[in-house]
């Protein structure tokens, strides 16, 4: 069957594949491609809720690590700053998170309308299992479901490189997934610095006592 018929039709999928495809749905591919489109955009949302949440958490430990140190109270103050401190890095890892799924969000917005499925998705696989992997630590419950999305682009590429015969470099894709992981890592950097204030210490807080 020609790529353009399995990209808005599908095909008829032998019986010895049925297990497969309870994991990895059959069907025309550009459907296929809308849903994990869809099912990404809801996790951007979960994740833009979970950066809210830590947001709020952030500013009440922070008041808490300087009202700490005006009391003169290192021992609770050293507390909340180590508390704060792995909020934060949790909290960058949404934000990667966050924009790396963006990233994913246009690459799977370009797949639908060009067809070339393959080249665009795969590394939007890797760059799936990174976000997943970071996220495990956070919210096990997104980097779950980003797992599931990954395994669904998987079983698509696989199709869409079998019937359109594509030669795929994977080279290529590990550099572009590894650019696109890079740079949402130094943009949620920057925003970190932005919109955070930077831990106090007993040395300032005393000077300012």
């Amino acid at each position: 069957m020609s790529f353009e018929k399995r990209w808005e039709k599908g095909d008829s999928q032998p019986v010895t594949r049925r297990i497969k495809d309870v994991l990895n749905p059959p069907g025309p591919i550009k459907p296929r491609l809308e849903f994990a489109k869809k099912r990404t955009e809801m996790q951007l949302k979960k994740l833009e809720q979970e950066s809210i949440k830590l947001n709020e958490r952030d500013k009440s430990l922070f008041n808490n690590v300087v009202v700490s140190y005006q009391n003169h109270d290192s021992a609770h103050a050293n507390i909340y700053a180590r508390e704060l401190a792995e909020l934060r890095r949790m909290n960058k890892v949404t934000m990667s998170a966050k924009l790396a799924l963006d990233q994913i969000v246009l690459r799977l917005e370009g797949a639908s309308e060009l067809g070339d499925v393959a080249y665009s998705l795969l590394p939007v696989i890797n760059v799936m299992r990174d976000v997943r992997s970071g996220m495990a630590s956070v919210n096990p419950q997104i980097a779950k479901e980003l797992g599931d999305i990954g395994n669904l682009l998987s079983g698509i590429v696989m199709d869409a490189g079998a019937v359109s015969n594509l030669s795929i470099n994977f080279a290529s894709a590990n550099e572009d997934s590894k650019t696109i992981m890079e740079e949402a890592a130094m943009v949620a950097e920057k925003q970190m610095k932005d919109t955070f204030p930077e831990l106090p210490n007993s040395d300032k807080q005393k000077s300012r006592i």
